[in-house]
């Protein structure tokens, strides 16, 4: 089969990107990503006009590598406005392909990962819409379950279990969203913690927000919470309390179970 010049080129391009994507170099891939983009709006076999075309097969498998790497590369840049830009112009490339591609075995992880994604961003009924999207043989798949169990864990405010998910991530590219879930759970404790108590002990408040060392508590407390106090030992939440509005938490006796699950926790261990 003859190739067509077009393919030829974007094809050209694209194995530049890939090659800049394994040696990290960011800029360059973004670069081409954009160039990449333009080339593809030349092929009318493409979403939304899904034009019958010789290379029609070729071009959608093509395009479709593109805008997976794309959203892997948004996830290392750390640009979510990217990701939800990038997802959405691959998502027709899963749907509406009618059986014409063989399946990706990227598919599962990227829509795991825009799961996890939309969890990040507490957007939960768009999380639901999306997963009432998806067949039975990939709610099964580990990466899909993987942010199922995440949400029922998160919703139930189980949030020991939501850390810990993060030593069992089912691909590399989760850890990102993982980090910031983390992140997005300490701070829900955190403000819990400042409404519900005067002042902790410092080794309450470390298994309270689920860190292993003081260091890494203190660390915390100095970047997102200057204004608790932390003296003999005490962290101190007056000064925060007298700032914040309240904000929607869940309730005290979610912090009790946290706190009591830590404790028995360190009895097993």
């Amino acid at each position: 089969m003859n190739m067509d010049p077009k393919l030829t080129e974007v094809s050209q391009f694209f194995e530049r990107f890939k090659a800049a994507i394994v040696r990290n170099d960011l800029d360059t891939c973004a670069h081409l990503l954009s160039q990449l983009k333009v080339l593809l709006t030349e092929f009318k076999s493409l979403p939304p006009l899904f034009e019958d075309s010789p290379n029609a097969v070729h071009e959608l498998t093509v395009a479709r590598d593109i805008y997976e790497h794309a959203v892997v590369l948004s996830v290392k840049t750390e640009d979510q406005d990217a990701f939800e830009r990038d997802f959405f112009q691959l998502k027709p490339y899963y749907t509406d392909t009618g059986g014409r591609l063989p399946p990706s075995p990227q598919e599962y992880p990227i829509l795991g990962l825009n799961l996890l994604r939309l969890l990040v961003q507490n957007r939960i009924a768009e999380f639901h819409t999306e997963l009432e999207l998806l067949s039975p043989v990939a709610l099964e798949n580990p990466c899909i379950k993987h942010a199922v169990e995440l949400e029922q864990s998160f919703m139930e405010g189980a949030y020991n279990r939501v850390l810990s998910a993060r030593q069992t991530v089912p691909h590399e590219t989760y850890v990102y969203f993982m980090d910031l879930l983390a992140k997005t759970v300490r701070d829900e404790i955190a403000g819990c913690s400042e409404k519900a108590y005067d002042y902790l002990s410092i080794s309450d408040a470390k298994q309270m927000l689920m860190f292993s060392s003081d260091h890494e508590l203190l660390e915390y407390i100095k970047e997102d919470h200057p204004e608790w106090e932390i003296k003999n030992g005490f962290v101190f939440f007056q000064k925060a309390k007298e700032s914040a509005p309240c904000k929607e938490i869940p309730s005290l006796q979610l912090i009790n179970q946290t706190l009591s699950y830590a404790r028995e926790l360190e009895r097993i261990v």
